[in-house]
């Protein structure tokens, strides 16, 4: 599986790319905007054909979901940690963790984890350059939730983190930060079919 995140801030072509994401292949794009209205975030998903609609995945405004056929939610780890979520009937579940322990914990309500960061995070500088979490996934014991990898994954390390036990990806810097995202997504594409 790979998902892709948006960045938090808009950037020029970002809902084309994300068309030319799901053309070629995209499973999920998680919309994280924390600074756009309710206004802003319908008029952003408007933008994102609606065959694709069903695999958006929202990580605030989860009230227009309904309009937008999106059944798909993200809570991060505070909001979990913090009761801040509720199970919704129907819906698909995914949260954040940081350690292999947390993930471990996790109940089956959840359909899948991203786990970071795996390598240094290209988005994010300096952050994970002594992250253990690509070793310890092999201490993995819970089946029942899919655990996506997340944080400085590109097309060159990409085989490791499946070889290491990862049900998926998740991309954001390298595509976002990238001159020429699309390719770089059809190169990571292609060399998890690979």
């Amino acid at each position: 599986m790979i998902i892709v995140i948006t960045p938090e801030e808009r950037i020029q072509r970002e809902t084309e790319l994300i068309n030319e994401f799901f053309h070629e292949g995209l499973d999920l794009l998680h919309i994280r905007k924390p600074f756009v209205n309710r206004q802003e975030m319908e008029d952003f998903i408007q933008k994102i054909d609606l065959n694709f609609h069903s695999r958006l995945v929202l990580h605030s405004h989860y009230d227009i979901a309904r309009e937008f056929n999106i059944s798909r939610f993200h809570f991060r780890e505070t909001d979990r940690q913090n009761g801040l979520f509720k199970p919704f009937t129907d819906q698909l579940i995914s949260t954040s963790v940081h350690d292999i322990e947390t993930f471990n914990a996790l109940h089956e309500e959840w359909d899948y984890a991203f786990i970071s960061p795996v390598f240094p995070s290209i988005s994010k500088k300096g952050y994970g350059k002594d992250s253990t979490i690509l070793n310890d996934m092999k201490k993995r014991s819970n089946s029942a939730v899919k655990l996506i990898a997340l944080g400085g994954i590109n097309e060159n390390n990409i085989h490791e983190v499946f070889n290491s036990g990862a049900d998926g990806v998740a991309l954001l810097g390298r595509i976002w930060e990238s001159n020429e995202p699309l390719k770089v997504f059809r190169k990571c594409r292609q060399n998890v079919l690979s």
